[in-house]
């Protein structure tokens, strides 16, 4: 294992046996809970698992704040956690543990959480020992990702090390992280306002027990961090946005991680045509009925729609404020007549004929000369006083995110690319600079493609719209409140800056690989302060793939090992000599963790995580951006880093002009694999996934 510099060993196995107390005088309950396997006397952490902050009353109603407690209450083990499949987590899969390594079985608890549908909405609190309601710690929310798995009792979010790194620098916070619903239990119910979004509003409530409640714990209730990464950064968008952060915000700031957002939010009647195809699929006729099928039936089914436009949840205007509304774009059949190019004998005769106003009104289709217009250039968002103008963000990505969508790029051929490249975008002259930006064409080398094809999924899914949301954010905030970071450091494991990297340093959870230590160089800057199957009913969103997952490859717990295709952990434990992949030394590591650690926590205190980005235009120049990596680096660096390690330029001169809402759908056309390849996969998937139906 990489030697961390602490002075006592990290087991990931909780062996404490000190049970801990916390009497709450609000809710007249005595916590009983346990002192934390990382507590030392100097940093003493104690954690209260498995609270129950809301309860279910029927499948398809939202939730209702719980707080009838008995006297005592048992808060020394994980409460259930939604109904799921029994696959590997994410992460699981993303950091290239196998659960079939001697090493990582010993290294990585063996957790048996319960799935519980009903009983799922619990909390999991971990601060510093004997913080009481004097001490108004500021709360760290974290809401994790992973789209329809995993759950905030995951070993990886385990808050022991960031509280303890909190409490060493003396800045003790209390983390908090929750499990909510996990698939979408989309349907109105009696009482209920607004349709679906079961998720998102199970979020809200436990921020409301949290502002009713953490105080009996050391927290502040009016100091509340947000942090969350993929879709659990775009669920933070969502609150950002939403109807009741206007009106009764619940948190002060935010941090967002790589988020995954898609712009193409459905509505309610889009919402209600998919939930028929499901009652179809399950052959039920109504709402009573589909109440009554198995749960397992549902999770096999892979519904993953996380949001719905239902005119309740969103405020007025939240699309606009993420990604400002273009211009139409115009129709090259139409735009000759109106623009006197009469290159066509019969228009000329017709724009001379004395009706030929007549005729314009009722074959136009556009009501002004404004929206003829053939710029495609995005408007400038006119920033309307909000709540969120005062809610500062952090937001950032990693170098390589799209590295879980290996295996389906890898099934595109340069022929297929280039026509579904040039069906999407419908502009020859757009899909040529697409094309040619990103070096695809129909003679591009299949051994360079895939390569070709993650590069334009990175940037079309994560990185653009990342940028987007963050210049948007600074101009609604007046060009402050937003603090830039790039995420380059690589994975011990995998050797890139995957999807969901930056977690392994913040939660400093995951087992690392026995590397050789280092010396540090001089050259660095100031150190830092001390899948889930596809759905059958919803096919336009990929799930993140990464190899076949074939029935040899399951280990003893029936759990999928998929081939990510970037070498794999020997029978020993050791990395796969021929994959050349650069070396994390133990200064690297823990360079990049305890600067991810400090600013993290630096943020949820109300500090500048480093310096404030400028409001003024002609200081642009000396904005900063915060780089973690390569290769341990961490600092402060200037915006022409930033554009050297992304590709802005490209950004503007290619995706801008296509828009937001073609370039996702470029993104997720090219997750998705082609249409044959996909149809294989998707098929082979599904039938490991049915051969057993009993949820782990």
């Amino acid at each position: 294992m990489i030697m961390k510099d602490t002075p006592y060993s990290v087991n990931h196995t909780s062996t404490a046996t000190n049970v801990v107390s916390a009497y709450h005088a609000a809710l007249r309950t005595t916590f009983k809970g346990l002192a934390h396997h990382l507590s030392t006397p100097d940093a003493p952490v104690s954690q209260f698992l498995g609270i129950k902050y809301a309860e279910v009353p029927a499948r398809f109603r939202q939730s209702k704040q719980f707080a009838s407690y008995p006297s005592v209450v048992d808060a020394t083990h994980y409460g259930p956690i939604c109904p799921q499949s029994k696959y590997n987590t994410l992460e699981d899969e993303l950091f290239g543990l196998s659960l079939s390594v001697e090493d990582f079985k010993k290294s990585i608890p063996k957790k048996h959480l319960r799935h519980d549908e009903f009983e799922c909405l619990n909390l999991n609190i971990t601060g510093p020992s004997g913080a009481c309601v004097s001490s108004h710690f500021p709360v760290m929310l974290w809401i994790h990702g992973g789209g329809n798995r995993g759950s905030g009792s995951s070993w990886l979010y385990d808050g022991g090390a960031i509280v303890r790194k909190s409490i060493e620098i003396g800045k003790p916070v209390i983390l908090v992280t929750i499990n909510e619903s996990r698939h979408e239990r989309r349907q109105q119910g009696a009482g209920d306002e607004g349709v679906g979004n079961y998720g998102l509003r199970d979020q809200r409530t436990a921020m409301d027990w949290v502002h009713s409640y953490i105080d009996g714990f050391g927290g502040d209730p009016n100091n509340v961090t947000l942090f969350g990464e993929s879709t659990g950064a775009a669920d933070i968008l969502c609150h950002l946005h939403s109807v009741c952060n206007e009106h009764r915000p619940l948190f002060q700031r935010a941090i967002v991680q790589s988020p995954m957002l898609e712009l193409d939010i459905p509505n309610v009647h889009s919402s209600g045509w998919q939930l028929s195809r499901i009652m179809c699929a399950l052959n039920v006729h109504s709402v009573e009925e589909l109440r009554a099928v198995d749960v397992e039936k549902l999770v096999a089914l892979g519904h993953n729609i996380r949001a719905v436009d239902d005119g309740v949840f969103f405020a007025k205007g939240w699309r606009e404020a993420l990604y400002p509304a273009e211009s139409e774009p115009t129709p090259t059949h139409i735009h000759r007549i109106v623009t006197g190019h009469l290159d066509v004998p019969e228009l000329e005769a017709l724009a001379h004929h004395p009706n030929h106003r007549q005729f314009h009104s009722i074959r136009s289709p556009y009501p002004s000369s404004r929206a003829r217009s053939r710029s495609r250039t995005p408007r400038t968002p006119q920033p309307q006083p909000t709540v969120r103008a005062n809610q500062p963000i952090m937001i950032g990505d990693c170098g390589a995110e799209s590295i879980q969508w290996t295996l389906p790029a890898s099934f595109w051929t340069g022929p297929a690319l280039v026509r579904r490249l040039r069906a999407i975008c419908q502009s020859l002259s757009k899909s040529t600079a697409l094309l040619r930006a990103y070096d695809i064409s129909a003679y591009t080398p299949a051994d360079e493609l895939c390569e070709r094809v993650l590069e334009l999924i990175n940037d079309a899914r994560f990185a653009w719209p990342t940028e987007c949301v963050a210049r948007y954010a600074k101009a609604e905030r007046g060009g402050k409140g937003v603090w830039r970071y790039v995420f380059d450091q690589e994975s011990p494991q995998r050797g890139v800056p995957h999807h969901a990297v930056d977690l392994m340093y913040l939660f400093d959870t995951v087992p690392l690989p026995t590397l050789a230590s280092a010396t540090p160089p001089d050259s660095f800057a100031t150190s830092p302060d001390p899948s889930e199957p596809m759905s059958p009913v919803s096919p336009g969103t990929p799930e993140m793939c990464f190899g076949s997952g074939s029935e040899e490859d399951e280990d003893e717990d029936g759990r999928m090992t998929p081939d990510y295709g970037f070498g794999s952990v020997g029978t020993e434990g050791e990395i796969d000599e021929e994959w050349d992949v650069p070396v994390v030394d133990s200064y690297a590591y823990n360079r990049v963790r305890d600067a991810i650690q400090t600013r993290w926590i630096a943020f949820a205190y109300g500090e500048a995580p480093w310096s404030a980005s400028s409001s003024s235009s002609d200081d642009e120049k000396n904005e900063k951006v915060y780089v973690f990596g390569p290769e341990g680096e961490t600092g402060e660096r200037s915006m022409s880093i930033f554009e050297g390690r992304r590709k802005k330029k490209v950004w503007q001169e290619v995706l801008a002009p296509l828009g937001m809402g073609v370039v996702q759908k470029i993104g997720v056309e090219l997750c998705n694999g082609p249409p044959e390849a996909a149809v294989g996969v998707k098929c082979k998937v599904k039938m490991n996934m049915m051969k057993d139906t009993v949820v782990a």
